[in-house]
């Protein structure tokens, strides 16, 4: 079965955001980086060469494949930033309350386990935050430490 090619790595999540290009993408990244640090607690951590991830979990697929990953986090890509919510899945109730607050956030998209969001900007970040506290709530019920 292949290995999952997103790890931690050592890298200084500081150097990686002061790399971030353009600027205002950067000043996103700080943003964001707060943001995830107030509601999860928690020292961030470079997950791979572009994801900033807060907290980690241990999966395990019917399938049988199975690895770690970031409990929360998120990506400042150069097109939009992508914001990794996987309790978004956890549980029913916890995917439509999620659901409900993306419809209150403002301008973005939505993919598998992530949402993805062109300028914090254009985004409601009481609600952002709302959501990344729904989202880590439901990773620590479902994956407890």
């Amino acid at each position: 079965m292949a290995e999952n090619k997103t790890k931690p790595t050592k890298v200084s999540v500081d150097a990686f955001i002061e790399a971030v290009e353009p600027q205002s993408k950067r000043d996103d990244a700080r943003v964001l980086d707060a943001l995830f640090r107030k509601v999860t607690g928690q020292e961030p951590q470079m997950w791979g060469p572009s994801i900033i991830g807060y907290g980690s979990y241990h999966y395990k697929y019917d399938s049988g494949r199975e690895g770690d990953m970031c409990r929360t986090g998120f990506s400042p890509r150069k097109a939009k930033h992508s914001l990794y919510l996987m309790g978004r899945y956890c549980d029913e109730a916890t995917g439509a309350k999620v659901d409900a607050l993306l419809e209150q956030m403002g301008k973005h998209k939505t993919g598998a386990s992530c949402v993805y969001v062109n300028n914090l900007a254009d985004i409601d970040l009481d609600v952002l935050e709302e959501i990344v506290e729904e989202c880590w709530e439901a990773m620590n019920r479902v994956y407890p430490e």
